[in-house]
């Protein structure tokens, strides 16, 4: 751990730099993307599913459905943008463009890299997250001064999913076998950590499991702020999503070392 320690350098921001550098020059493709995928969520399950769902209860206080679903929307696309940034696109400038060997003859030691792409995925999330955020406030479903606060949060939990995603990055084989980690992890928290439905109406071992997932935080923070019900709790919830954080960009370390060093 220690060794991990004296590694890492203000130099971990030259990668993200370097990922950066090449996003402007793709930026039109790139942007395409963030900016239609929560008008089509909102569209699919807000209005169309919206009409059939009547007035969702949160903490005693009922709200609209559209109301109640567009910060876990939010907390969605900082999920996805930040993990299959580590995964997907990590994997491929690591196996086939050679970026990595590129770097790694450079100063800069292995640990910079991992670190600059965390953040580099971080900021990926902090984007996707943006964009939600504002099209939620144009739609009158979230309170400017409520996404002010819950922006910058949406770069710290693009630090969780993104050190999660490097660390299966890591580990796998060939491209391919992300969709293990997609099938048995991102889905299940995308359908089943309260983005749609409140957890509550889930069997109680499902609670559980629900309760677990990292997703299910940034949901339960976000929908708070969102509709004004900030607790204690939700302190809690935010420390162990940064835990995560930490804790993960530093085993991800640890794992891509040996995969690339070995």
């Amino acid at each position: 751990m220690r060794a991990i320690v004296k590694n890492i350098s203000w130099r971990a921001w030259r990668v993200w730099q370097r990922n950066f550098d090449v996003y402007k020059a793709t930026w039109k493709v790139n942007f395409i993307p963030p900016l239609l995928e929560p008008l089509l969520y909102l569209f699919a399950f807000g209005v169309g599913l919206g009409n059939l769902v009547q007035d969702v209860s949160f903490q005693g206080t009922p709200v609209t459905y559209l109301k109640f679903i567009a910060p876990g929307l939010v907390a969605t696309a900082v999920m996805n943008h930040g993990f299959f940034e580590t995964t997907y696109s990590s994997f491929v400038r690591m196996y086939f463009q050679k970026t990595y060997d590129a770097i790694l003859s450079t100063p800069l030691m292995l640990e910079d890299v991992v670190l600059g792409e965390i953040i580099w995925g971080a900021t990926k999330a902090f984007l996707g997250g943006a964009i939600m955020l504002a099209i939620a406030g144009v739609w009158g479903l979230i309170p400017w001064t409520a996404a002010a606060v819950m922006l910058p949060l949406t770069f710290l939990a693009g630090m969780t999913f993104s050190s999660l995603g490097m660390c299966f990055t890591g580990i796998v084989k060939n491209i391919e076998m992300f969709n293990f980690p997609v099938f048995l992890f991102i889905t299940p928290m995308f359908l089943f950590s309260g983005v749609f439905f409140p957890i509550e109406s889930l069997p109680q071992w499902a609670q559980y499991v629900a309760q677990a997932l990292p997703l299910t935080f940034l949901v339960s923070i976000l929908r708070s702020l969102a509709l004004g019900h900030l607790q204690s709790a939700q302190g809690y919830e935010l420390l162990w999503l940064g835990s995560i954080a930490v804790g993960c960009t530093f085993l991800s370390m640890v794992l891509m070392r040996k995969r690339i060093l070995r």
